[in-house]
């Protein structure tokens, strides 16, 4: 059974080598079987087609709802948190089980929750006190990122 399985694996591994070095082995292209292979109508399409006034007009109509856009964006909760001591950014958690350590600590040293809890004890009313605490953390003044 031994003898076997070695011979598997000396065939398995010419097999690989000869892959590889079959595509290492290609000759590589030259400049001329570039030239030949490449078409030449699309080079000319590039030199013909000239810039149109056409397509400004549409970019200046787009630019108002951006803006409008970008507005109500900064009524939206923060997007990361920055911790005042280290001065460390993180991602706002989704989930407490995903919260780094520093924003755990944080919500128990700003009274928003009583301990740290472990991902183990996530369930129910637990886990319900801490998706609140997790809300009102993102939006602490302190911790905007």
């Amino acid at each position: 059974m031994t003898e076997l399985l070695f011979v598997f694996t000396v065939v398995f591994v010419g097999y690989v080598l000869y892959e590889v070095f079959k595509t290492v082995s290609r000759p590589a292209s030259t400049a001329e079987t570039h030239r030949a292979c490449a078409p030449d109508a699309a080079v000319e399409k590039h030199a013909e087609i000239p810039p149109e006034p056409v397509a400004e007009e549409p970019a200046a109509e787009t630019k108002a709802p951006v803006a409008e856009k970008a507005e109500t964006g900064g009524e939206e909760k923060a997007v990361s948190l920055r911790d005042p001591v280290t001065g460390e950014i993180a991602a706002v958690p989704t989930n407490y089980r995903f919260a780094k350590k520093w924003i755990k600590e944080a919500l128990v040293t700003e009274g928003l929750l009583d301990r740290v809890y472990k991902n183990a004890e996530l369930e129910g009313e637990t886990a319900r006190k801490v998706k609140d605490a997790l809300e009102r953390f993102k939006g602490l003044a302190k911790y905007q990122g």
